[in-house]
């Protein structure tokens, strides 16, 4: 199996790197999946107070759990499961949603990495307001499938859920985004 980030590094090679305790790799490893991770518990939580804690704790588990990885999915698919729980149990936790994400925040936590125009951003507030009429599962799936170009059957394993249940939110999130369009 092979999986190269964007920055064409074998994650795999990474990862046997970090089974063996190679801090190195790690921070490799880390830096690839932080922007990633960044914008997927971002979409899926909508709230940029919890990303950097999240973003740790999941990475954390891959550092110090890396034996939990079975080789029977992808690494990223496995990955993005983590986050995924971790931010399920993080919105249960403080049952607070906001509606719209805060640019200035945004900019806090990016840093000097944010280079958009105006425009984008304003299509990107155009775009969170849209995924705030979403549920989490949701926008969980929109992310993995438009953002991270997963299947189905690789966000049933991330979601834990049936490849079914993928479909069915996919249908009613797209019919959402829909009417969310038409009426804007």
């Amino acid at each position: 199996m092979s999986e190269k980030s964007e920055a064409g590094v074998d994650e795999y090679v990474l990862f046997r790197l970090i089974v063996e305790g190679d801090a190195s790799a790690f921070e490799v490893f880390y830096k690839i999946y932080y922007p990633r991770l960044f914008r997927f518990i971002l979409r899926v939580t909508r709230d940029p107070d919890f990303v950097e804690e999240l973003i740790q704790e999941t990475l954390l588990v891959i550092w110090k759990r890396p034996d939990r990885f079975k080789y029977q999915s992808k690494l990223s698919t496995w990955i993005f499961g983590i986050a995924y729980n971790k931010a399920l149990k993080a919105m249960s936790k403080n049952a607070k949603h906001k509606s719209e994400v805060n640019v200035d925040d945004l900019l806090d936590v990016e840093g000097d990495e944010v280079s958009l125009t105006i425009h984008s951003w304003e299509n990107e507030d155009w775009l969170n307001t849209a995924l705030g009429i979403l549920t989490p599962d949701q926008r969980a799936v929109i992310e993995l499938t438009f953002y991270h170009e997963l299947n189905y059957q690789e966000i049933a394993k991330i979601l834990d859920c049936p490849e079914n249940t993928v479909k069915t939110r996919m249908f009613h999130a797209r019919k959402k985004l829909k009417n969310f369009a038409s009426n804007q």
